[in-house]
C-alpha cells in the first residue's frame, strides 16, 4: 500500500516540519536534535515530516455561519 502524502505532495522540506525540530522562542530559529540552531526554512538529510507542526490557514469567514448571533 503507498504511502499517503499529507496536505499534498508539494510541501517543500523545512525544518519548521521536521519531526527533530522544535521552534525556538526567539522566532525565525528551530532547534534541531541532529544540527542545532537552524533557520526555519532550512532542510538536512535527516529531516522527517510532522504533520502536526503544520500551523494551518486562516479559515474563511462564511456569512449564515452558526457561530453568528
Amino acid at each position: 500500500m503507498a504511502k499517503k502524502k499529507y496536505f499534498g505532495e508539494k510541501i517543500p522540506p523545512q525544518c519548521q516540519y521536521c519531526n527533530f525540530g522544535t521552534r525556538a522562542k526567539s522566532g525565525g530559529k528551530v532547534l534541531c536534535e541532529k544540527k542545532g540552531i537552524v533557520g526555519e526554512t532550512d532542510s538536512c538529510n535527516k529531516y522527517v515530516y510532522s504533520p502536526l507542526k503544520r500551523i494551518p490557514n486562516k479559515q474563511l469567514h462564511i456569512p449564515g455561519n452558526f457561530d453568528e448571533d
